[in-house]
C-alpha cells in the first residue's frame, strides 16, 4: 500500500519513475555472405550459404560470436544457441555446404567467407569489428579452429585471421576431420595431421585459443587427447594464451556447461581489447 501511495505522489508531482528497460534483440535471417558474382555462379552457394544475425538493438560496440553448427560436416542447420541469447552480444549462426554435395575444402572456405562477412559488416548493426569471436560445436569447432589458425582461408577474402578476437572450439577435431578422411578413403580410426588439421597450423601469433571438450573417457575417440596435444604444441610454438577445459562427466554433447565458459572468454578478451 505504501509503495502504491508513493508512486501516486510521484506521478502527481510530475516526476518520472525510473524503470529498468530490457535490451531489445532483433534477428535478421538468411543473409547471403558470398559476393553477388560468386553466389550467382553456384546454385548450391546461393541456396545454402546464408547466415542469421541476432543482435542487441540499443547496444553499441558489442562483441560478436560467429557460431558454426555441428553434424560431422554432413548434416545440421544454422542456429542461434539459446544459451547465448539475451547476453548483450551478437550471435551469427552460419549455414555452410555439406558433404557429399561438396568435398573439402569447400566447407572451410564457406566458414571463412562467413567470418569475413561478419568482420566487414558487423559495424552496420552496432558491433565492434575487432571483437568478433569464432566458435562452434564438433564439426563447427573444427571449422572455427581451421579458420582461426590457418591464415590462408581468410586471406582470400581480404581478412587477416589475427583480426579474430578469439577462437573457442567445442569438442572440435584437432587432427584432420574424419569426414575429410572418409572422402579420401582413410579409416576414421587412423589419425592424420596434414594441412587440413588445426594441429598443422600451430603458431605463436594466433588469437587467444580456448579449447573445451567433454570428459576424456566419454568423448568421441581421442577428442580430448587431440585438443590436449593442440594445447601443448601451441605453447611449444610460443603462443601465450591457449587453454584447455575438460568437462568431467560430460560426453561429446557437452555444450550446456561449455556456453558459460564461452561467455566468460568473450568478456575476458573484450575487456582487454577495449
Amino acid at each position: 500500500m505504501k509503495k502504491t501511495l508513493l508512486l501516486l505522489v510521484l506521478l502527481t508531482a510530475g516526476l518520472t519513475v525510473p524503470f529498468c528497460q530490457e535490451t531489445e534483440y532483433r534477428t535478421e535471417i538468411d543473409l547471403q555472405y558470398y559476393e553477388k558474382e560468386i553466389k550467382l555462379s553456384d546454385s548450391l552457394i546461393n541456396k545454402q550459404c546464408v547466415l542469421d544475425v541476432y543482435y542487441p538493438v540499443q547496444e553499441e560496440k558489442f562483441s560478436t560470436v560467429v557460431w558454426f553448427h555441428g553434424g560431422g560436416l554432413t548434416q545440421g542447420q544454422k542456429e542461434i544457441p539459446e544459451a547465448l541469447k539475451n547476453k548483450n552480444i551478437c550471435v551469427v549462426g552460419v549455414n555452410y555446404r555439406l558433404y557429399p554435395n561438396v568435398k573439402s575444402p569447400a566447407y572451410i572456405e564457406d566458414a571463412a567467407a562467413a567470418v569475413s562477412w561478419t568482420i566487414k559488416n558487423i559495424q552496420h548493426y552496432g558491433g565492434d569489428s575487432s571483437l568478433v569471436f569464432v566458435s562452434g560445436h564438433s564439426a563447427g569447432g573444427y571449422l572455427a579452429a581451421m579458420v582461426g589458425l590457418d591464415k590462408r582461408w581468410l586471406k582470400q577474402f581480404g581478412v587477416d585471421a589475427n583480426q579474430i578476437a578469439g577462437i573457442i572450439p567445442f569438442s572440435g577435431h584437432a587432427i584432420t576431420h574424419f569426414t575429410v578422411r572418409e572422402e579420401r578413403g582413410i579409416e576414421g580410426t587412423r589419425p592424420i595431421i596434414d594441412d587440413l588439421a588445426p594441429l598443422f597450423h600451430v603458431r605463436s601469433d594466433a588469437p587467444p585459443l580456448l579449447l573445451i571438450t567433454g570428459d576424456r573417457n566419454l568423448e568421441l575417440l581421442g577428442r580430448y587427447e587431440e585438443n590436449a596435444y593442440l594445447m601443448r604444441m601451441m605453447r611449444v610454438a610460443g603462443h601465450q594464451d591457449t587453454r584447455l577445459f575438460e568437462l568431467d562427466g560430460y560426453d561429446h554433447g557437452m555444450t550446456e556447461p561449455a556456453f558459460p565458459l564461452l561467455l566468460n572468454e568473450v568478456e575476458r578478451v573484450s575487456v582487454k581489447r577495449r
